[in-house]
């Protein structure tokens, strides 16, 4: 089945981690396809120690949805032992009707690859110089349909030689007089002894018999009978030499590709080469297939979810290469953009756990303790224990709900999350990131952290570290400005740090000129429904 990312914003907290969670258990729980949750960072504190309280992992980490060697319909062709003779590959593609075959060491690693092309050059060698380097006796037999009549010395293991098939009784001495000759002839008894005179390497017999006294005089040389006639035994001879002879092993001669290779990237290698079809290695090094350059026409797009935001600047890198299956949001619209019609429920909520919530209840179906226990936890963590305008009385009936079935207590659980976002040995960095989203709003770029805690005045002993790090972001990301929010849950208000445009901050929230980089906001809790539509109407 196919796979489906179902994935929160980017710094994800705790309501885009478990939304996610509970999300992929539903829709695996109606068996529709292949659901899994993802993050696109890592879990805060928080976070963690909800997912901890509930005997919860956390979702899988992704970087990007960009379109890979492994979202390709790419081929699986058989692959073959450098050691199968030329003509068990040339059989092969003609079974599998194709033009390329991946050849691979007994391990299953890339030893190189053969074409058509790569076989056709070889005949056209052999017809203008037939020597044969020593190849096993035994290839040359399975080769041919033949038996052995004389090894020609007990450590005899291989053959080699310039070609020679016999021409009609009487014109013998333009034949050959060099011992290192491979004869082919028919019932020439003649032809035979001399060859035998000669003590040339082998002897091929086609379709005639060899007498007793023959094989006694036979010496060091090598005598082979085969049922077919001298036209298809050359041709066969040569295609019994093992195909590590002429396949392409080197990186000069090869261009391979991995699973996780990115398509933009692969379509400029192939842009640079001229292979018919290129090895794709998995992460152990195996083959696990072929690439040719139709496979690049129409990749296999990866499925996403998007839970918890709309926007572009939020969402995962190469979001513009996936295909977008459902947006399901509590934020106002922003600027995502989908190349088909998709499923989109955006409800003015304070939590996207409760709109999941709701979505168990529509469908029928009752969460497990253990979900009903993350959910509950994240509207508690995202309405700030329903004290943020955002929160409605949908989300306070919802998360008593699911308090009742996983069997908390939603004053205690608050209580313990929003104590464990502001400990003393993280450093401001990893207090900025935690709950970190970058906006733009009328050519104006901005990033704005919130820190929800139940002790603001121990945090604000930092304030010179805070200030600090976000100029450094400020410069670094090119913003043009950087805000902090050190919300109180107990105050019911925000410690706002800000550095960059100052003067339109001081606007937007009335503040005194000389208030600094840092004031008090009473009542204001909410970045979604508080910070960002004021700065939105002042910039707009």
């Amino acid at each position: 089945m196919e796979t489906v990312y179902i994935t929160g914003h980017r710094n994800p907290d705790s309501d885009s981690i478990i939304s996610a969670l509970a999300y992929a258990a539903l829709k695996n729980a109606l068996g529709e396809r292949n659901y899994v949750a993802a993050r696109l960072g890592s879990v805060s504190d928080e976070t963690q120690l909800i997912l901890d309280r509930f005997n919860a992992e956390p979702p899988v980490l992704i970087n990007n949805v960009r379109n890979q060697v492994r979202d390709l319909d790419f081929d699986t062709p058989p692959m073959i032992s450098p050691a199968a003779t030329i003509s068990r590959a040339s059989e092969a593609m003609q079974e599998a009707h194709i033009a390329v075959l991946p050849v691979v060491n007994e391990d299953g690693t890339l030893f190189g690859m053969l074409s058509a092309g790569d076989v056709a050059n070889y005949d056209m060698a052999c017809v203008h110089d037939p020597v044969i380097q020593p190849v096993p006796i035994y290839n040359v037999v399975s080769v041919l349909e033949g038996k052995i009549l004389h090894r020609g010395g007990e450590v005899r293991d291989a053959i080699s030689g310039e070609i020679n098939i016999a021409l009609p009784a009487g014109r013998e001495h333009l034949l050959f007089s060099d011992k290192n000759t491979i004869v082919i002839c028919g019932d020439q008894p003649e032809m035979l002894n001399r060859a035998l005179e000669i003590g040339v390497d082998c002897v091929i017999v086609c379709q005639a018999e060899v007498e007793p006294d023959v094989l006694e005089r036979a010496g060091e040389t090598c005598i082979i009978a085969t049922p077919l006639d001298a036209y298809h035994t050359v041709h066969l001879l040569c295609h019994s030499q093992p195909i590590s002879h002429i396949c392409k092993r080197n990186n000069k001669d090869m261009v391979a590709f991995r699973l996780d290779d990115y398509i933009a990237d692969v379509e400029n290698k192939v842009l640079e080469s001229r292979f018919r079809a290129y090895p794709i290695l998995d992460e152990n090094e195996h083959v696990v297939g072929t690439l040719s350059r139709f496979h690049l026409l129409r990749p296999r797009r990866k499925r996403v979810i998007l839970l918890d935001h709309n926007e572009q600047a939020q969402s995962v890198p190469g979001l513009e290469e996936a295909r977008i299956m459902e947006i399901i949001d509590h934020h106002r619209l922003a600027d995502i953009q989908t190349t088909n019609p998709v499923y989109v429920r955006n409800e003015p909520v304070g939590s996207t756990c409760t709109i999941i919530a709701g979505m168990y209840q529509e469908k029928g179906m009752m969460p497990t303790e253990k979900i009903a226990g993350l959910l509950a936890a994240g509207i508690v963590s995202d309405t700030v224990m329903f004290k943020s305008p955002t929160c409605t009385p949908r989300d306070i009936a919802v998360a008593n709900r699911l308090a009742r079935i996983a069997n908390v207590s939603l004053d205690e659980l608050g209580r313990a999350i929003f104590s464990a976002t502001s400990s003393d040995d993280k450093t401001v960095q990893a207090m900025l990131g935690t709950d970190y989203k970058e906006f733009h709003i009328a050519g104006h770029s901005l990033a704005v952290s919130q820190i929800t805690c139940m002790d603001s005045d121990r945090v604000l002993k930092r304030k010179d570290e805070f200030l600090a790090a976000m100029r450094d972001t400020l410069r670094k990301k090119r913003l043009d400005t950087v805000v902090l929010m050190i919300t109180d849950v107990l105050l019911e208000g925000t410690q706002l740090l800000f550095v960059g445009d100052d003067e339109s901050i001081r606007h937007a929230f009335n503040l005194k000129a000389d208030a600094g980089n840092c004031a008090f906001l009473p009542k204001i809790m909410s970045r979604k429904k508080q910070v960002i539509p004021t700065l939105s109407a002042m910039w707009g």
